[in-house]
């Protein structure tokens, strides 16, 4: 069942790196955007709580540890994409199985069977073949140290819903607290983003900018509202992939479940080739084709 609960998450985070491939075009927040992903799932997450009867204990309070590793492992990636290299981010990014995989056998002596490392071994060269990049060389590391911040948060994030379940945590209400602890931690950059501009606002005032350029700036981009109940959209398929990779951290092994849950990006890839017409490279097929490859050689062994 582990495994099919990893395959539901991958679909969920698929699609929402879908939503996220599709909200960076346009003329929006990013900030605004993810404090209503986490947002939703505080919400969702919150009322399911409630109409399920779960109980609300000490053990569930690491949820906020969950959501402080999220925020930071995001705010990293997308600090990298912005500084540094995209295709060297995108593979640090796709490591988290592999520190997973050492945490877990450290923290709970959680070892794998030779032939689930022979397949998590496969699933993750697939992995690491999609987002492969040719131009990529040790004279091109920039924004090496924010993709390896962001691959250790997420890492992080991992094991501690793996944590979560072997607390015996309730689960709708460690994940509330995660959605709540990330959304105050995305509202505070909002805020802060705020007063920045109101800063230069006045400023290009105070200099003499003309008020019909800064008129025409804003009607190009998305108010805050808009963004704000976009995210929230976004924000369900988030909220039920959490439900569905802490479940699969219950039934199954950390590291497996990390590196099954990590296909999500052979969902955005589908979609990047059908839908917007990209043309897979031959790495990308072989990588597709490897991973999947892992996930059947899994289940045979599982």
């Amino acid at each position: 069942m582990w495994i099919i609960f990893s395959v539901l998450a991958a679909l969920c985070f698929g699609l929402r790196g879908i939503l996220y491939h599709y909200t960076s075009q346009l003329p929006l927040s990013r900030t605004v955007l993810l404090c209503g992903v986490f947002s939703m799932g505080a919400v969702i997450c919150g009322v399911t709580a409630v109409v399920s009867g779960q109980p609300w204990t000490v053990s569930a309070l690491v949820g906020i540890q969950m959501g402080v590793f999220s925020f930071v492992a995001n705010a990293s990636m997308f600090k990298g994409f912005a500084v540094g290299k995209a295709s060297l981010v995108a593979i640090l990014t796709a490591l988290p199985a592999v520190l997973v995989v050492m945490g877990a056998y450290i923290l709970w002596g959680e070892a794998l069977k030779y032939t689930q490392l022979a397949a998590f071994v496969v699933i993750v060269m697939g992995i690491l073949l999609v987002r492969y990049s040719n131009d990529l060389s040790l004279k091109n590391l920039q924004g090496a140290q924010w993709g390896l911040l962001s691959l250790v948060m997420f890492a992080c994030n991992d094991l501690s819903g793996s944590w979560s379940t072997k607390l015996e945590a309730p689960l709708f209400p460690t994940l509330f607290f995660m959605f709540t602890s990330g959304t105050a931690c995305y509202g505070i950059w909002w805020l802060k983003d705020r007063l920045a501009s109101s800063r230069h606002g006045l400023a290009a005032a105070t200099a003499g900018v003309s008020a019909t350029a800064e008129v025409s700036v804003s009607a190009k981009t998305w108010s805050e509202r808009r963004t704000f109940l976009t995210g929230m959209l976004v924000g369900t398929t988030n909220a039920v992939g959490m439900m569905m990779i802490v479940t699969a951290f219950d039934l199954g092994k950390a590291g497996l479940v990390s590196a099954v849950t990590a296909l999500n990006v052979l969902i955005v890839l589908l979609y990047t080739r059908f839908v917007v017409k990209e043309r897979f490279t031959r790495l990308e097929v072989t990588g597709m084709t490897c991973a999947f490859a892992g996930i059947l050689f899994l289940r045979l062994v599982a």
